[in-house]
């Protein structure tokens, strides 16, 4: 009987360490470190030689005798999951979809399941949290109950392998990873050593038989996909589908993707019969806006390769306490007071004395330096109690020194403003060198925060 030992195992990182610590000293995360047994390794086999998926040996060579294939794309039926992939599905990539419990990844990828399985593709799903007759259920409330993919709901990965090399499917879809369990390791089901194996396993299947494979993840409270980071590296993209609980709408976005940009978002609005896309969400983030309101002012943004606007509100009222209140939402609270302090200084706006509320609507984040000008007029807006044409938008990144720097994608910016209707935008002087607009609007090219306050505000 081979010998067992146990090892100390960070659930964040997937260090491992010769005893308990209260803190990884790899991550520097508090009270992950987990118990974990290990049997002893067996002893060394000779390895197999790896085989392409026609049946090549592979072997060394040389760069300049690698031949390129020309990349495959297979659309999805979802037009914003394609967006976010980066055009379609990759054959025999592995992809990782994580977010919060009940906001909508098993109906994304049992509707995307049943499009594929539709168009005459083999799909195997394998469930490891619901039975087959209560994926039926769902499956039938999202109309694809009649789409002929296989179900498979169980939780042991030898069988599950079984299955796949019985089958031939050409699309697997794991829900979820978590769940999924390899009987000749000691630790528990969902555990670093678990998740590891599993993922390896599904990668192996995956690039030897050119599978796709969609992989369901758990996330903590911190909002990170549960399991160590190695599982983010193996996989080949990594895609977080956010949304609040309390509205409808959902955003899918791409973390990492080796055949892709990332930061690329999809939006979904869910409905009682599954995720239905947006195609304009430019329109839906600015559908409210209430007119003749102050402190409100609209920012192209790039998410990815997308123009959006968004509608970005300030609120700025008297401080009744002693040191004045910085609240965000959707967007970085440190950028927020440093603009704050650039109208101070650069602006000669009296805050330090007003509480600052700030929100990006419709539940988008904006990450951008590009937003920092909408910002900007937002804040001076609520403060000076004056409206900003319902017309005007705006783009630029704001310096410590007050100047508005340049930023890219400039065009993109204003052919999306133009097509929603806007009359004006201000934007960097500086990117306007060379600049010939044929688009119906005007752009307004400022070199500093002082003079866009004194030409919105004139």
């Amino acid at each position: 009987m081979a010998k067992t030992t146990t090892r100390y195992v960070c659930s964040n990182c997937g260090r491992s360490f010769a005893s308990y610590l209260g803190r990884c000293p790899n991550c520097g995360a508090w009270n992950t470190i987990e118990e974990e047994v290990v049997a002893a390794p067996a002893a060394a086999k000779q390895a197999a030689p790896r085989h392409t998926s026609d049946g090549h040996q592979i072997r060394p060579q040389r760069l300049d005798q690698v031949e390129i294939q020309k990349e495959t794309r297979i659309g999805s039926g979802l037009g914003e999951l394609n967006r976010v992939l980066g055009g379609g599905i990759v054959p025999g990539s592995l992809i990782l979809i994580g977010g919060d419990p009940g906001i909508g990844k098993s109906t994304l990828l049992l509707q995307v399941s049943g499009t594929l399985a539709h168009e005459g593709s083999k799909v195997l799903y394998v469930s490891g949290e619901e039975s087959a007759s209560q994926i039926k259920m769902r499956a039938g409330r999202l109309g694809v109950g009649k789409s002929g993919m296989y179900l498979y709901p169980e939780t042991d990965m030898p069988s599950i392998t079984q299955a796949i090399d019985d089958m031939h499917p050409d699309y697997v879809v794991i829900d979820s990873v978590q769940t999924m369990n390899v009987p000749e390791m000691s630790s528990a089901v969902g555990s670093v050593a678990q998740i590891r194996e599993v993922t390896a396993e599904l990668m192996r299947i995956a690039k030897s038989n050119t599978i796709t494979i969609f992989i369901v993840g758990h996330v903590t409270k911190e909002g990170a996909i549960a399991g160590p980071k190695i599982l983010e590296h193996m996989v080949d993209t990594v895609l977080y589908f956010e949304g609040d609980m309390h509205h409808t709408y959902r955003m899918l976005r791409s973390v990492k993707n080796r055949f892709g940009s990332t930061n690329e978002i999809g939006i979904f609005e869910m409905h009682e019969s599954g995720l239905k896309e947006v195609a304009n969400p430019s329109e839906l983030f600015l559908d409210e806006r209430l007119a003749g309101a102050t402190g409100s002012a609209v920012v192209v943004s790039m998410e990815g390769t997308r123009p959006i606007l968004v509608e970005i509100q300030a609120l700025m009222t008297p401080t009744q306490y002693g040191n004045a209140k910085r609240t965000s939402s959707g967007i970085d609270h440190n950028k927020v007071s440093l603009i704050i302090a650039v109208l101070e200084k650069r602006a000669n706006l009296m805050l330090q004395n007003q509480d600052a509320y700030l929100k990006a609507t419709g539940g988008v984040r904006l990450d951008e330096p590009a937003i920092d000008l909408a910002v900007a007029m937002a804040l001076a807006s609520s403060y000076r109690d004056k409206e900003i044409s319902p017309t005007d938008c705006f783009v630029g990144e704001i310096g410590l020194t007050g100047e508005v720097r340049r930023v890219n994608h400039i065009e993109d910016r204003i052919k999306e403003a133009a097509k929603l209707g806007f009359k004006r935008i201000f934007v960097p002087k500086n990117n306007l060198q060379g600049w010939t607009s044929r688009d119906k609007i005007e752009v307004i090219g400022v070199t500093s925060i002082a003079e866009a306050l004194q030409r919105v505000f004139a």
